[in-house]
C-alpha cells in the first residue's frame, strides 16, 4: 500500500538544498531502514547536481553485503529460489546497486575526515559518542541530510535507560551503574533544532518536532549567474588576482571569500622576506585552516623559502594541508616526480603520512614534519608552520617561537581536542609585543609584527547553519561568548563550595542549561586540550562527581551567581583482593581506577586497590582570576586566591593556571600561611554534622519513574519534555554525607611548576613513566595525599601514614633509573623536585654521637676500597684533577639521595652531585643547565667532595688504617730474630760485610710485628706530629726497605 509522504518532509529538505543548509533526520522503529531510499530520493529531486553520495556508517555489522559483486550474487540465488520478482523488486536493494555509498566502521572514522558527502546515514545508535556524532556530521555539505537509525523503541525516553557501549568504560568494579543524562538531553535538544524531525519508520513525524508545523518554503536572493553575494565576491577577487605570481594561480583553489583573504595575508607576510612576522589563523572546524596553510606554503615554495618546517599533534593532523601543498604546486606549474617528490613515514604509528617533500626545481628546498617537543631542530628554519597549535600545551607552542617567520594555525570551536589558552595568552602577549617598539621588548619574540586572521564562513555549508548551531549547543563546542567578565574579586568569605546534582545540570531546562555552558566554556578557556567524549564522561560516569565554586548570590536580581572555579573528581578504589591478584597473574588493567591499579602493579600489592580514593580530575578557573595577578590588589585577594586554587581542598590540577602561575608562591606564602581547607575537611567527614547515613538515593533521582509513565502512550501520543520534578541543582556541603575516603590523588603530565604546585600541596609521588608524550615530551606522573584513617595503618608512623614505605621505595628506584637513558636528559631542578633529598642535617648532632640504627652509612669498605678513599683525599686536597674520583661519586651520590650520608649540603651542590653521580653528565652540560662557570662549578663540587670525605674520615679512619694493604718487608721482616741478637752483641752497629743485608744503623728503633716504627726514645707513645705525619712516614721507610732489599 502506497503512502502519501508528508509534505513537511519535502519542503525541509528543499529549503535546506537552496540555503546550503543541512537537515537532520531521526527515525525509530525496524524498518527504519527502508526510509532511507525516499529521503535520498526527495533529496536528489532537488540538486541540481548529480547523484548525491551517501556515508554509511554503522558499529561491526552492516546486515547486508558492502560489496557490490557478492551482492549481485545474493540477488541471482534469490531470483533461482524463487524468493525475488523481477517486476517487484525491493526499493532498497535497486538503492544499494545504484552504487556512490562508502561503508565505514565508527572504530574507522577517521580515514573519512576531510571527505565531503551528500548524504550521512548513521546506524547503532548505542555506539555513537559525541567525537562520532561530531566527526560524521561535519563531512555533510550544505543542503545534505543526517540521518540516524534507532531500533523499535516502545518510548523515546527509552533512550534515558539505554545502554551505551561507551558505558563499559566507565563502570568500575565499585561503581557500575552508568545513567544515560547525555542522551536526555540529546533527546530534548533535538525539539529546539529547526533543521531535524524526528519520525517513526512509515516517516509518521512525532510530537516531538512540532516545531515544523509552521515550515514553508523559502526562496534565496541570487544574481543573474546564480551566484550570492559571497560567491560574487570571491569571483571578483579570483579575477583582479589572475595575473599576480604566485598569487594568482593559488587563489583560484580557494572556496570562500575568507580563505581567499587568508592567503593573500600569509602571502604578503612570505613576500616580505623580514621573517618577522607571526601570522594566527583562527576558526571553527571546516572552515578551510588547514587548505589555506597548504596553499601559502607553496606560495613559500615558490618565493624561495629552502627550509620549511611542519608541525602538528600528529602526522596525521596534517594530511589535508599537504593534500593542498601538492594541489598549490601543480597551480604554479610543478610537476611530481620532476620537480618535487613527496616522501612518506616509515614510522607504522604515523601510518604512512606524508612527512618529507623535497623540491629542486629552482635549488634544494625542504618541506619537513616534526613533532611539537622537537624544537631543537629548529636552527635552520626559514618557516615553521604549526597546525592545531591549541591541541598543543602552550610552554610548548612559546618553545616552538623563534627568529623567523610563524604561521599559526589553531581550531577554537571544534572536536578535535582544543582550548583558548592559545588565544587567551599566547596570542594576546604577541599582539601586545608587536605593539611595543623592539627597544622595549626582550626575548626571541622582540619587535616581531603580530596579525591575527579569523574564518567564520563554512566550506561544506552555508553561514548560519542550523544543524551547526545545535551541534555546537548540544557539545558545548562555541562556548567562547559564554564567560561573563567580573569586575570585582569577592572576598574569601561570601563564596562557597557547592555538589552539583548532575541529573539536574543535564536536564536541558533553561537555567541548567545556561550553568553548563558557562561551566564548559572555563573547561575550554582553562585547559589546552578538550574533546566532546568529555562531556559524556561528565554526565553518565557513575564514579564522577562535580563541584564548583560560587561568587556570592545577589537575590535582588534574578542571574545565575558568577562561576569562579569547577573541579571534576572521580572516585577509585574498593576494588576486591580477588580481582587485584587476578589483574597481576593476567597483567591486565581494567578500565577506570587509573591510580589502584598502577599502584597495585608498580609494587604488586594486592591490599591498595581496596582502599577509596578520589582522584583529581580537572580543575578550571575563571580566566578574569587568572588575570588579576596583575593587578595592584592581588595582595588583598590573597585569601581568595587560596579558595579558588583549592589548595587544599584537592589540590587540583589546572594546566594553564599551573603553566602560568608565576605567582604561585604568593599564594602560597613562605610562612605556611592560611587557607581553606574545606574539600578537604568535607571527606574527612568534619563538615557535615548529619548522621552517617547513605545519601545517594536523595542526591540522585532514578530513571525508571520517567520510562515508566512514558511507556503508557503510543510514540505518536508521546510529549517529550524536561523533567519537573528534578531536585536543587547546588547542595551545600553541609547538606550532603561525604564519601570515606584513605587518599586523594591526581595524574598529570610531568613539568616542573606542576610538580611543585602539587608538592606544596602535601602529595608526593609514587609513578613516573618512563616513555614521554609524543606531542608534549613530557612522561605522565602519579601523586598521593594519604589521608589519616584508621583503616590504613602500616608497620610505623611517619608523615606520609601507609603509603611512606611505598613513597621510599619509589625514590630509590628513581634514583637508579636517573642513571639510565630513560630520566638522564632530566632537567636537574625537577629530579631534585622528585627525589626530594633532605641536605640540611644542621639539627642533628655530629655522626659521632648518632645511634647505629639511624640508618647512616657506617661501613664505607662495604662499597669503597681504601684506594678510593685516598683517592677521594687526594682530590680534596688539591692534588689531583676531578676525573680522578669520577668512578666513586655514582656511589657517593646514591648514598646520599638514599639519605645514609647525613652531610649538610646547599641546594647548588647537592644538584650538581645529583648531575655528575647520578646522571652522569660531564660539566659543559652542568654549564648549560645551571648558567654557571666551569670554575664555579668545580669549586662547589669540591667542598661538597670536601664535606662528605670528613663525615667518611670521621667514621671509618681506623677501618681504613687497619686496612690499607703494605707491600712485604722481605729483607727486614724475615729475620727480626738475627737481626736482633746483632743489634745486642754489637752494641747498635752491624758492620757492613754482615749479614743484615744494608748498612742498617739504628740506635734504640725497633720495628714491630706490623712493621710500623716506634721510637726507642721515649719508649711510649708517639707524639701528635708523629701521627700526623704518618702516612709519609711510612711511606718513605717502606720504600728505603724496598729498596735495600734489592
Amino acid at each position: 500500500m502506497r503512502k502519501k509522504v508528508d509534505e513537511r518532509i519535502r519542503t525541509l529538505i528543499e529549503n535546506g538544498v537552496k540555503q546550503r543548509h543541512r537537515s537532520l533526520f531521526l527515525i525509530t522503529g525496524d524498518k527504519s531502514r527502508d526510509q532511507i531510499v525516499y529521503l535520498h530520493y526527495m533529496l536528489s529531486k532537488a540538486m541540481v547536481k548529480s547523484r548525491p553520495t551517501v556515508l554509511w556508517c554503522y558499529k561491526d555489522k552492516l546486515e547486508l553485503s558492502s560489496h557490490k559483486k557478492k551482492r549481485g550474487k545474493q540477488v541471482k540465488k534469490s531470483m533461482q529460489r524463487g524468493l525475488l520478482d523481477p517486476e517487484k523488486v525491493d526499493p532498497f536493494s535497486l538503492f544499494l546497486e545504484t552504487g556512490g555509498i562508502t561503508y565505514c566502521l565508527y572504530k574507522d572514522s577517521e580515514r573519512i575526515l576531510g571527505n565531503t558527502f551528500g548524504m550521512c546515514i548513521l546506524q547503532d545508535f548505542e555506539a555513537l559518542t559525541p567525537n562520532l556524532l561530531a566527526r560524521t556530521i561535519e563531512t555533510v555539505e550544505g543542503g545534505g541530510l543526517i540521518v540516524l537509525l534507532l531500533r523499535s523503541l516502545s518510548s523515546l525516553t527509552s533512550l534515558y535507560t539505554m545502554v551505551m557501549d561507551v558505558h563499559e568504560r566507565f563502570r568500575t568494579e565499585s561503581h557500575f551503574q552508568a545513567t544515560g543524562r547525555f542522551n536526555e538531553r540529546f533527546l530534548l535538544s533535538l525539539a529546539t533544532c529547526k533543521a531535524s524531525v524526528v519520525m517513526d519508520d512509515e516517516l509518521n513525524i512525532l510530537p516531538i518536532s512540532s516545531h515544523i508545523r509552521s515550515i514553508t518554503p523559502v526562496t534565496v536572493k541570487e544574481d543573474s549567474e546564480g551566484l550570492s553575494k559571497a560567491e560574487r565576491d570571491l569571483k571578483n577577487l579570483k579575477e583582479q588576482l589572475h595575473e599576480d605570481f604566485p598569487v594568482g594561480p593559488l587563489i583560484k583553489k580557494c572556496c570562500t571569500l575568507d580563505q581567499g583573504k587568508a592567503v593573500i595575508a600569509f602571502l604578503d607576510s612570505v613576500l616580505d622576506k623580514t621573517l618577522r612576522s607571526t601570522v594566527a589563523l583562527l576558526a571553527a572546524r571546516g572552515r578551510g585552516k588547514s587548505a589555506a596553510l597548504g596553499l601559502a606554503v607553496a606560495g613559500a615554495i615558490a618565493a624561495g623559502y629552502s627550509n620549511i618546517f611542519i608541525t602538528a599533534p600528529s602526522p596525521e593532523n596534517v594530511k589535508t594541508l599537504f593534500e593542498f601543498m601538492c594541489k598549490g604546486f601543480d597551480a604554479i606549474g610543478y610537476k611530481e616526480h620532476i620537480d618535487y617528490d613527496v616522501m612518506k613515514s616509515a614510522n607504522p604509528e604515523f601510518k604512512k603520512a606524508t612527512v618529507l617533500i623535497n623540491i629542486f626545481k629552482q635549488h634544494r628546498q625542504t618541506i619537513q614534519y616534526i613533532q611539537p617537543h622537537e624544537h631543537e631542530k629548529l636552527s635552520q628554519v626559514e618557516l615553521l608552520v604549526i597546525d592545531e597549535a591549541a591541541a598543543i600545551p602552550l610552554p610548548v607552542v612559546r618553545s616552538l617561537l623563534g627568529p623567523y617567520l610563524v604561521f599559526l594555525s589553531s581550531t577554537v570551536n571544534g572536536y578535535e581536542g582544543t582550548g583558548r589558552s592559545l588565544s587567551l595568552k599566547l596570542l594576546q602577549q604577541l599582539e601586545e609585543q608587536s605593539q611595543i617598539s623592539s627597544k622595549n621588548v626582550e626575548g626571541s619574540l622582540a619587535g616581531r609584527l603580530f596579525r591575527k586572521i579569523e574564518l567564520n564562513e563554512s566550506i561544506r555549508y552555508a553561514s548560519h547553519d542550523p544543524i551547526e548551531s545545535w551541534h555546537n549547543a548540544l557539545l558545548c563546542l562555541d562556548v567562547t561568548n559564554s564567560i561573563p567578565s567580573i569586575s570585582r574579586l569577592p572576598p574569601s568569605s561570601e563564596c562557597n563550595l557547592y555538589y552539583i546534582n548532575r541529573d539536574t545540570l543535564f536536564s536541558y531546562h533553561k537555567d541548567s542549561e545556561l550553568f553548563l555552558q558557562r561551566m564548559m566554556a572555563l573547561y575550554v578557556a582553562s585547559h589546552y586540550k578538550n574533546s566532546p567524549n568529555d562531556l559524556q564522561l561528565m554526565a553518565d560516569a557513575p564514579a564522577h562527581h562535580l563541584f564548583v565554586f560560587l561568587g556570592p548570590v545577589d537575590e535582588s536580581k534574578n542571574q545565575l551567581p558568577d562561576i569562579l572555579c569547577v573541579i571534576q573528581v572521580c572516585l577509585e578504589g574498593q576494588i576486591s583482593r580477588k580481582s587485584a591478584i587476578r589483574s597481576l597473574s593476567e597483567g591486565h588493567q581494567p578500565f577506570g581506577d587509573q591510580i589502584p591499579w598502577k599502584f597495585c602493579e608498580q609494587f604488586r600489592d594486592t591490599v591498595f586497590p581496596s582502599f577509596s580514593g578520589a582522584r583529581i580530575v580537572r580543575i578550571a578557573t575563571h580566566p578574569s582570576a587568572m588575570r588579576t595577578k596583575k593587578c595592584s590588589y592581588l595582595k588583598d585577594q590573597l585569601n581568595w586566591y587560596r579558595i579558588t586554587l583549592l589548595a587544599d581542598v584537592f589540590s587540583i590540577k589546572h594546566h594553564v593556571l599551573i603553566h602560568e602561575l608565576s605567582y604561585s608562591q604568593a599564594v602560597v606564602p613562605s610562612h605556611g600561611g592560611i587557607y581553606n581547607p574545606s574539600l578537604h575537611r568535607y571527606y574527612k567527614g568534619q563538615l557535615t554534622p548529619i548522621p552517617e547515613v547513605d545519601d545517594e538515593n536523595d542526591v540522585e533521582i532514578p530513571q525508571l519513574i520517567v520510562t515508566e509513565a512514558a511507556e503508557k502512550v503510543s510514540l505518536l501520543e508521546e510529549n517529550i519534555k524536561p523533567r519537573a520534578d528534578l531536585p536543587p541543582l547546588l547542595v551545600n556541603l553541609h547538606e550532603r554525607q561525604p564519601e570515606k575516603l584513605h587518599y586523594l590523588g591526581v595524574s598529570f603530565g610531568l613539568t616542573l611548576d606542576l610538580f611543585r604546585f602539587w608538592k606544596r600541596r602535601n602529595f608526593a609521588p609514587f609513578y613516573i613513566g618512563q616513555i614521554p608524550n609524543t606531542v608534549t615530551g613530557e612522561y605522565s606522573c602519579m601523586v598521593l595525599r594519604p589521608l589519616n584513617s584508621n583503616d590504613s595503618e602500616a608497620n610505623g608512623s611517619d608523615e606520609w601514614g601507609f603509603f611512606g614505605p611505598f613513597y621510599l621505595d619509589f625514590k630509590r628506584r628513581f634514583a637508579r633509573l636517573l642513571e639510565g637513558d630513560s630520566f638522564r636528559s632530566m632537567e636537574y631542578k625537577l629530579a631534585m623536585s622528585v627525589l626530594d633529598p633532605k641536605i640540611n642535617y644542621t639539627d642533628m648532632r655530629q655522626e659521632h654521637s648518632s645511634s647505629p640504627s639511624d640508618g647512616f652509612w657506617r661501613s664505607p669498605t662495604d662499597d669503597l676500597s681504601p684506594h678510593d678513599l685516598e683517592r677521594l683525599k687526594v682530590y680534596t686536597e688539591n692534588l689531583a684533577d676531578f676525573h680522578m674520583i669520577l668512578d666513586i661519586v655514582p656511589i657517593l651520590a646514591r648514598l646520599y639521595f638514599q639519605g645514609k650520608l647525613p652531610v649538610t649540603l646547599s641546594y647548588v651542590p647537592a644538584s650538581i652531585l645529583l648531575c655528575v653521580g647520578l646522571q652522569q653528565r660531564n660539566i659543559t652540560f652542568i654549564e648549560e643547565q645551571m648558567k654557571l662557570e666551569r670554575t664555579q662549578i668545580l669549586s662547589l663540587f669540591m667542598k661538597a667532595m670536601k664535606k662528605i670525605y670528613k663525615y667518611l674520615r670521621g667514621i671509618a679512619s681506623k677501618e681504613i688504617e687497619s686496612a690499607l694493604p703494605r707491600i712485604k718487608e722481605h729483607a727486614i721482616l724475615g729475620r727480626e730474630e738475627e737481626l736482633e741478637n746483632a743489634l745486642q752483641e754489637h752494641g747498635g752497629k752491624i758492620n757492613p760485610g754482615g749479614g743484615g743485608g744494608g748498612g742498617v744503623k739504628s740506635k734504640g728503633v725497633k720495628p714491630d710485628k706490623h712493621g710500623k716504627q716506634e721510637s726507642g726514645r721515649s719508649g711510649g707513645k708517639r707524639s701528635k706530629e708523629d701521627r700526623v705525619s704518618k702516612s709519609n712516614k711510612k711511606g718513605k721507610f717502606e720504600l728505603s726497605e724496598h729498596d735495600n732489599s734489592r
